[in-house]
C-alpha cells in the first residue's frame, strides 16, 4: 500500500508509533451504528482505558447514534439525513455532545483530531468522508470498498502524499496483509483471495437467476449488512475485492487469484517465488481483522472464537464457476480495462442491488444489467479514470442515471 501498511511489510508509520505507549488512542467511526462499525464498538466497549471517541457518524439511525455517542462519550455526532436531525440532537439532550447533519457533517467527523478513523460508511457516498481522513494524514481503517473501487489510484496517491496510513479491514485483504509480513514484496509470485461461495455455490444455474431476496441473503457463514450479502451471493463482493487488492497492495492483475473455500476459515494466501504458501486463518468474525487493525502495530484482544483445529474435519477448496457467477469476471475485466471502468461498475453494481432488493429486478439481472451499462458507459464515453474526488462523483452519478434508464429493458428480459 502507498504509505500503505501493506507495502512497509510491518514497519511501524510515524502516525502510528509515534504516540506514546500508555495514551488512550483516540478513534472515530465514520458508519458506527452498522455491522463493521457495530463490532468496532464491541471492542471499544472492552477496552474502555485504551480508547477516547472523538466522533461518529450514522446514515439515518439518530436514536442508536445518540445512544452510542453517550455510552462511549464522544464529542462529535453526525447523521447524513439531514430529517434525522432533530431525532439526534434530542436524543443527545444536555450530554454537550455537538450534534450535526447532512453530508458535509459526516465530513467533518472525518476532520476531527482522531489518531484512527474507521472508514464504514458503505456505498460510493462514503468516499469524500474517507478522503477527508486521508487528506489530514490519519491512520484509516479501511471497510469502504468504493473508495478503491471508484477511485483507487486517487485514493492510494493521496494516502501517499499526506502519509496517511491505510489499514484494510476486511477479512480478506487484513489476511493478505498479514501474510505479506512473511517475506520480501520483491518475492510475492500471486495473492489468493478466498470466497465462501455464497448461499447458491451448488445451485444450478437456472435456480441462481431466478433466487429471491430472502434466499440471497441467507450468508451461510458472516453476518453483514444487506447490500454486501447480496454482493457476496453474486459474487460480485469478491470481484470488488479483487480490485481492491490491485490498490492496496500494487499487484498487477495476474498477481491476483480467487479460490472458492465454502467454511470461510482461510480468508487469504500469499505464494512466494519459493514456493511457499502463507495463509491466514480464522473463524468468520469481523472482530478479528477489526482488532487488528485498532491495535496495529500491535496485537490487542479479540473476544471472537479460537479455532479447534482438531475439530476440523475437512477445508475445501474449488475454482470459482464464472457461468454461474459472471459478476465476478465482470469485476475482473473492469480492473484490466482501467480509465475509470470500476468506477461504473460500482455505481451499476449498487444500482442493481438496490432494485433486486426491492424486487423489480430478478438476481440473474443483476449481472446483466451491470453489465450493459458498463456497455454503454464505454460506448457514451463516460469512461475516464477520476482525477479528483468530485470527478469520481460525478461519474458515478451519471453511471447510477444510465444504469436506471436500461433497468426497463434489462428487468424484462431478465424475467
Amino acid at each position: 500500500m502507498a504509505r500503505p501498511a501493506a507495502s512497509s511489510y510491518g514497519r511501524p508509520m510515524t502516525s502510528v508509533s509515534s504516540r506514546s505507549d500508555t495514551a488512550p488512542r483516540r478513534v472515530t467511526i465514520l458508519g458506527a451504528t452498522g455491522s463493521v462499525g457495530t463490532s468496532t464498538v464491541d471492542l471499544l466497549r472492552r477496552d474502555p482505558e485504551r480508547y477516547r471517541v472523538e466522533a461518529l457518524s450514522a446514515r439515518k439511525s439518530a436514536h442508536a447514534l445518540a445512544q452510542l455517542a453517550r455510552d462511549l462519550g464522544a464529542r462529535f455526532a453526525a447523521v447524513a439525513d439531514p430529517a434525522a436531525y432533530r431525532d439526534l440532537k434530542d436524543g443527545l439532550g444536555t450530554s454537550g455532545i455537538e450534534a450535526a447533519a447532512g453530508e458535509e457533517a459526516v465530513i467533518e467527523a472525518a476532520r476531527r483530531p482522531a489518531d484512527w478513523v474507521m472508514a464504514a460508511v458503505s456505498g460510493a457516498t462514503g468516499l469524500r468522508a474517507t478522503m477527508a481522513a486521508v487528506e489530514r494524514g490519519a491512520t484509516v481503517a479501511l471497510a469502504n470498498k468504493e473508495c478503491l473501487v471508484s477511485a483507487g489510484a486517487l485514493f492510494m496517491r493521496r494516502a501517499a502524499e499526506t502519509k496517511a496510513t491505510v489499514l484494510p479491514v476486511d477479512s480478506e485483504h487484513n489476511a493478505v496483509f498479514q501474510a505479506l509480513g512473511a517475506g520480501r514484496r520483491a518475492d510475492v509470485r500471486r495473492v489468493i483471495l478466498t470466497a465462501s461461495g455464497g448461499p447458491f455455490r451448488t445451485w444450478p444455474i437456472e435456480a441462481i437467476r431466478s433466487a429471491t431476496v430472502e434466499q440471497a441473503l441467507r450468508h451461510p457463514n458472516w453476518s453483514m449488512g444487506p447490500k454486501i450479502t447480496i454482493d457476496s451471493a453474486t459474487l460480485m463482493n469478491k470481484g470488488l475485492e479483487v480490485i481492491e487488492a490491485h490498490h492496496l497492495f500494487a499487484l498487477a492483475p495476474d498477481e491476483i487469484d480467487v479460490v472458492v473455500h465454502p467454511q470461510s476459515v482461510v480468508h487469504a494466501l500469499v505464494e512466494f517465488r519459493d514456493g511457499s504458501l502463507i495463509a491466514q486463518l480464522g473463524p468468520p468474525d469481523m472482530r478479528i481483522p477489526i482488532s487488528h487493525c485498532l491495535g496495529w502495530p500491535a496485537r490487542i484482544e479479540s473476544p471472537a472464537a479460537r479455532l479447534e483445529l482438531g475439530k476440523m474435519a475437512t477445508l475445501n477448496f474449488e475454482p470459482p464457476d464464472l457461468a454461474r457467477f459472471p459478476a465476478l469476471g465482470l469485476a475482473r475485466r473492469a480492473m484490466e480495462a482501467g480509465n475509470g471502468a470500476t468506477t461504473v461498475l460500482n455505481a451499476a453494481n449498487e444500482v442493481a442491488v438496490a432494485e433486486f432488493m426491492a424486487k423489480r429486478l430478478s438476481f440473474g439481472g443483476i449481472a446483466a444489467l451491470v453489465a450493459t451499462a458498463m456497455e454503454a458507459a464505454s460506448g457514451r464515453g463516460i469512461m475516464r479514470e477520476p482525477a479528483s474526488v468530485e470527478e469520481a462523483v460525478a461519474v458515478d452519478h451519471v453511471s447510477r442515471s444510465l444504469t436506471l434508464g436500461l433497468l426497463p429493458e434489462i428487468a424484462a428480459k431478465a424475467s
